[in-house]
């Protein structure tokens, strides 16, 4: 009886927290589509959808804000984005004394949801209205960029600050809030904390926070799109190595922006490296919020996002595509190969001919040995180790980072400050950071480097194929394989990484994967790394996402995480084979029958009801 009382008295509760926030909302809101959807849900007392849109408020972590655009504090709305700024703002005045002088840019992708009146543009005007009522110099870009612009911008311009309006490659429906700091790379704890917690003590707007008009004419605003587009293409030519081979190759290439910003910034790049423009698909060039021809608009996802290059490219003759995700700092590349079949290279492929490039390059320019002891490349610990392999054999050094470019960002930093040489960094979701003058991925840079190896290999008459099997011989094999599984429910994600912390029922972590023997453990969750002599992790740890390492005695390295955008527990795999002539299908063999253990015994999809990856 008084379990049920109990229950019946937190279920009120609830009710009573939903209604508070509701009411809230109704006083706050002054968007009359946002404000007319949530009388809606009170007036209907739509419990689930009052749940839905007002349970909790959207989590700011160190990658922003994402969620879908909609009503309530759980959605992207132009209040969440007042609130959210409003917070941010107040963070950075403690920060940093002198923001009044320096200020911050604020940019934006091309997204927009009309159900709800949200659009990248419009959450981009009222952030930029939060900073100038409080006497803050806002650079804010006047149309769309690429997601690097802002970074770049912020250590072009000195500024405290950056904010990019994008969800980068996720549903329609969605948008996300991303920041960086003054050092240019996205933010690192405790900064996501500190301005969540900003964020809780200024919800209610401030009195001109819904007045975007003001800023028009307002001193504090600055247009920074023509500078910015100058210089940045301006830099980017620092890194053409070839440019006569470009005036002349007969190579051709497609170019799809996937309904996002990308096209008019690749066609500049492209300017910039003296190529003829890439041919665009025209489908998919005018950036679109709707992205009609594909079901998912990230190119990482595979063939199904190049569709229309594929046969853009067969009609034209044009043997390389590159696709931008749609807010242009990712990149896929495909090349046809001698079959007549086109080849996808993945994020540790791409990842390793623009190492072997960029290094090849550098070297070129750079005789003198001993600046190879100031040379550094990095990368992210569930990316592939082939830049390791390189860096030892060719005497500069390799770092790995934990996952996501803010972490590589923040760390080439600091390696910047002290004099030494950032040549590259990527991870393997398509992610590259080729010109360190932007301390992020960076699609745009990228696509355009990609198209001056080609061009140079053509010359020698390879392919990138053959150019990437020539590292592989080298420098080793590295066969990786990367998936994941769905799951949306957080209770169930705990429970299976639990079940592997507490394999044998008594705090043990599995000794085998199936027929595959385990060599060593690291846990980034809890700390704990068995190669340690203290057992203690070099990594940092962080307790709000999971993380666990297994390495195996047949040289194979294999991750365990979960993502922080989006509700998937995600795998990383791969065989390292020494240099010289190893068999790579046999190391495939291999590589595919550990994965098959690890989705079979640690993933256990059939107990935990987990949906595959579908192509």
């Amino acid at each position: 009886m008084a379990a049920a009382a109990a229950q019946e008295g937190s279920g009120r509760g609830t009710d009573t927290r939903l209604n508070q926030e509701a009411a809230r909302w109704l006083q706050w809101d002054k968007n009359p589509l946002t404000l007319e959807l949530a009388k809606q849900l009170i007036a209907e007392s739509n419990k689930e959808e009052l749940q839905k849109c007002f349970g909790a408020r959207m989590e700011f972590g160190t990658a922003g804000l994402r969620a879908a655009m909609g009503v309530g504090i759980s959605h992207m709305n132009d209040l969440t984005i007042i609130q959210t700024t409003q917070g941010f703002c107040r963070y950075l005045e403690k920060q940093f004394s002198d923001l009044k002088q320096r200020g911050v840019v604020i940019s934006f992708d091309a997204r927009a949801h009309p159900a709800s009146g949200g659009s990248s543009r419009r959450f981009a005007r009222l952030a930029a209205t939060t900073f100038i009522t409080q006497g803050i110099p806002v650079y804010l870009f006047s149309d769309i960029t690429p997601t690097p612009f802002v970074p770049y911008a912020v250590l072009h311009l000195k500024l405290c600050a950056g904010i990019m309006i994008t969800a980068s490659h996720n549903p329609k429906q969605d948008n996300g809030y991303k920041v960086y700091w003054d050092n240019g790379a996205q933010i690192i704890p405790p900064h996501d904390k500190g301005i969540s917690q900003a964020i809780e003590e200024n919800l209610e707007p401030w009195p001109q926070a819904w007045d975007d008009s003001l800023i028009n004419g307002s001193p504090l605003l600055h247009d920074p799109s023509a500078s910015i587009n100058k210089d940045y293409f301006e830099d980017l030519k620092k890194y053409c190595f070839h440019r006569n081979v470009n005036k002349e190759t007969k190579l051709k290439f497609v170019h799809t922006s996937v309904h996002g910003v990308g096209h008019n910034f690749v066609q500049s790049a492209f300017r910039a490296f003296d190529f003829a423009p890439p041919e665009a698909v025209p489908e998919q060039k005018v950036p679109d919020p709707e992205f009609p021809t594909v079901k998912l608009p990230n190119p990482e996802e595979g063939k199904g996002v190049l569709t229309l290059s594929f046969a853009l490219a067969d009609k034209i003759k044009a043997k390389i595509i590159l696709a931008n995700d749609p807010d242009a700092d990712r990149l896929a590349v495909a090349e046809k190969q001698d079959s007549g079949e086109w080849r996808v290279f993945s994020g540790n492929e791409l990842g390793a001919l623009l190492g072997w490039w960029l290094f090849t390059s550098w070297k070129e320019k750079n005789q003198d040995p001993s600046a190879l002891k100031d040379t550094y490349m990095l990368s992210s610990t569930v990316s592939s180790k082939i830049l390791r392999a390189i860096a030892l054999k060719e005497g500069f050094h390799f770092e790995e980072t934990l996952t996501g470019f803010k972490w590589m960002g923040n760390r080439a930093k600091q390696l910047i400050d002290q004099g030494k040489n950032v040549l590259f960094a990527f991870e393997e979701a398509i992610g590259y950071m080729c010109c360190p003058f932007v301390l992020d991925k960076d699609g745009v840079s990228a696509a355009v480097i990609s198209a001056e190896l080609a061009s140079f290999l053509a010359t020698k008459n390879l392919s990138l194929s053959q150019q990437l099997k020539a590292i592989y011989v080298e420098y080793g094999y590295h066969i990786t394989k990367a998936s994941y599984f769905i799951c949306h429910d957080q209770g169930t994600i705990k429970k299976l990484f639990e079940n592997l912390r507490n394999y044998d029922g008594k705090n043990n972590y599995p000794k085998t994967c199936g027929k595959f023997e385990i060599s060593g453990i690291r846990d980034l969750t809890t700390g704990y790394d068995d190669s340690q002599p203290d057992k203690k992790a070099v990594l940092p740890t962080s307790k709000s996402s999971q993380m666990i390492t297994f390495t195996f005695a047949n040289g194979c390295v294999a991750t365990m995480r979960t993502s922080g955008t989006e509700p998937k527990i995600k795998y990383y795999s791969e065989l390292c084979a020494p240099p010289g002539n190893s068999d790579p299908e046999q190391l495939k063999k291999e590589l595919q029958e550990l994965v098959s253990a690890i989705e079979e015994h640690f993933f256990q999809p059939q107990k935990y009801n987990l949906q595959p990856k579908t192509e």
